[in-house]
């Protein structure tokens, strides 16, 4: 016997199944009340939710990296860098209710224009927040 099919034949033992059923049946009979709850909102927002962690690395790791590269010229003497300008100016293009700091309200105000963005139109879309929330933690 294969490791794969003792596998099976214990998951099969210990879950009190021993007929022919393959696992993905099983699964999805456990998962039907949760399936069947699932909108096309929930759907396209756990998508935008993964999709959104994966762009959210790749602009971390640029913004990493640039970073490090000015740093290092500065700490080089290369070049000067005023960080309190940039950060005074990079607050100033992101706050949006105007505070001169990054709170959660702009966080929330940011959130309610993405979500208008992504939903408008589509049919069912009262998942999509819990749909976006699960794809960002999953992936």
């Amino acid at each position: 016997d294969t490791f794969l099919q003792k596998f099976v034949l214990t998951t099969k033992i210990m879950s009190g199944k021993s007929n022919d059923n393959d696992a993905i049946d099983s699964a999805l009979e456990k998962l039907k009340p949760v399936v069947s709850k699932l909108t096309i909102g929930s759907i396209i927002g756990y998508c935008s939710g993964a999709a959104t962690k994966k762009v959210g690395k790749a602009i971390a790791i640029v913004m990493g990296v640039g970073f490090m590269i000015v740093q290092s010229a500065v700490y080089s003497g290369y070049v000067a860098v005023d960080w309190k300008k940039v950060q005074k100016d990079a607050v100033s293009k992101v706050d949006t209710d105007g505070d001169g700091k990054l709170t959660v309200d702009d966080v929330k105000n940011y959130w309610k224009k993405i979500k208008t963005i992504l939903t408008t139109g589509v049919p069912d879309a009262s998942g999509f927040s819990v749909g976006f929330l699960y794809g960002l933690r999953v992936n």
